[in-house]
């Protein structure tokens, strides 16, 4: 959802032609950048706590660590807000939206850990693994419900907001060129 949010806001403001009104308003590429990411980070933690609800009602779920949790979700809904700034940016049509998260997101996040414990891979799976930051944010948010991890929370929670802080500074730099 964060990833939809800022890449679908700023594809259809492109598309439709009203881009130019964000444009016009009298704001910072950085001010832009924390309006898209934040509005993103909401809508992600809303509609992941909206979930969460409805499958407590129906199945009891653990929460060993909340604020573990409640810290990647966050950093994690950062990354891909993030990414969808850069895509949003990036792409002229939805289609070249859509092949961002087809050929990009989606592989990353299935290569991240998901599905599998980091232990059940061969080592040279478990080396690409360990390079993509996606499995320390579904790794750290692992630990923050279920107390059970692959790799430190602290090493996952510091990779995962380096690379927040790594796509964000490009996506701002993009905006502040006003690359597309």
């Amino acid at each position: 959802n964060a990833f939809a949010n800022s890449s679908s806001s700023l594809i259809q403001s492109k598309v439709t032609g009203n881009i130019v009104f964000v444009l016009l308003a009298p704001l910072t590429a950085g001010e832009m950048f924390a309006a898209y990411l934040l509005a993103a980070i909401v809508r992600a933690v809303l509609v992941g706590l909206g979930v969460f609800v409805a499958a407590v009602w129906v199945v009891p779920l653990p929460l060993a660590h909340p604020l573990w949790a409640l810290a990647f979700a966050i950093v994690g809904s950062a990354i891909l807000g993030a990414l969808g700034i850069i895509a949003g940016i990036w792409a002229d049509k939805f289609d070249q939206l859509a092949a961002f998260q087809n050929f990009f997101v989606t592989p990353l996040t299935f290569l991240s850990g998901v599905f599998y414990s980091l232990h059940s891979l061969p080592p040279a799976w478990q080396a690409v693994s360990l390079a993509n930051p996606f499995f320390y944010m579904i790794d750290g948010f692992r630990y923050g419900f279920f107390g059970l991890s692959d790799a430190s929370p602290v090493l996952s929670l510091a990779i995962v907001g380096s690379a927040a802080v790594v796509l964000s500074s490009i996506a701002v730099a993009l905006l502040s060129r006003g690359w597309k």
